[in-house]
């Protein structure tokens, strides 16, 4: 997928970031991915042995390129908390694979980045205690499910109630939304519950996933945000966390729109509103 690169350089060529604020992650090692994945799934994909049943749940065709983009999309959700850690604030130019489960994947999500670098800054200690605020318009089902039973990580997931998957896990906190739902409506709802979150679990690192498939313009949304009420969105996550003096790691989620100019218009507003929420408060 060219979204990713086309992002990068866009964000350096409209001068959003510059190219010292650039760092390329590595590829994780196999012990990392199994923090969360069953070894038989992880050295299945990795050495495209998977049966073609899984394939088709992932919905992408395997290729040695595609599982070179998926490590690498893992080492740069680790490297964006790692940074935000010591920065106060960091963005991945990928990851929010909130589909993946630990023995499949599904919704063209393969490996499950928040939740492995959940758990590996977890098993480094550099962490207690997690708050995974997940805007994708997909409710975050893997992520939901592989911390279902772990208190020192709280999900949140605000998502189209019509939408992918149709059966949902149960996050920590759940946000429905009906169908066609608009800025000011959405944003009302987030406004309603996530400064009382913060400040309820004191995380020591904020998980954003910043998915732009809310656009109305999306082909697998359903909700009607428009250009607008995303940076609206992602400046108000930001600046609640920042604010309040938490540290945020940012994976910039899905986004499914036709016109592939205006699709990383959108996941740049992530990186717009991280530059001026960090100036003021980190």
């Amino acid at each position: 997928m060219p979204k990713f690169q086309l992002l990068r350089d866009f964000l350096v060529s409209d001068g959003v970031i510059g190219e010292d604020q650039l760092y390329q992650p590595g590829r994780p090692p196999q012990a990392w991915l199994e923090l969360v994945h069953e070894t038989a799934y992880v050295t299945a994909y990795c050495g495209g042995t998977l049966d073609a049943k899984a394939q088709r749940r992932i919905g992408l065709p395997w290729s040695e390129g595609l599982v070179r983009r998926t490590c690498t999309a893992v080492g740069g959700t680790i490297l964006t908390a790692k940074l935000a850690l010591n920065q106060g604030l960091a963005c991945n130019t990928a990851g929010g694979t909130h589909h993946a489960f630990p023995d499949y994947g599904s919704g063209f999500c393969i490996f499950n980045d928040i939740a492995i670098a959940t758990r590996l800054l977890k098993a480094q200690n550099l962490l207690k205690t997690i708050l995974v605020v997940d805007l994708d318009v997909h409710q975050g089902d893997g992520t939901a499910w592989i911390f279902r039973n772990d208190p020192t990580v709280f999900t949140f997931s605000m998502h189209c109630a019509v939408n992918f998957p149709s059966r949902k896990q149960i996050s920590d906190l759940d946000i429905p939304l009906n169908e066609g739902t608009e800025d000011d409506e959405y944003l009302r709802q987030l406004a309603n519950h996530l400064p009382g979150l913060v400040t309820q679990i004191e995380p020591d690192l904020v998980l954003y996933d910043a998915g732009v498939d809310p656009h109305r313009n999306d082909r697998l949304g359903k909700l009607a945000l428009t250009d607008e009420g995303l940076y609206r969105r992602d400046k108000y996550v930001l600046e609640t966390c920042a604010q309040a003096g938490y540290p945020v790691a940012c994976v910039i989620g899905g986004g499914y729109g036709k016109d592939m100019g205006a699709l990383i218009q959108r996941h740049a507003y992530l990186h717009r509103a991280a530059s001026e929420v960090y100036q003021k408060y980190c």
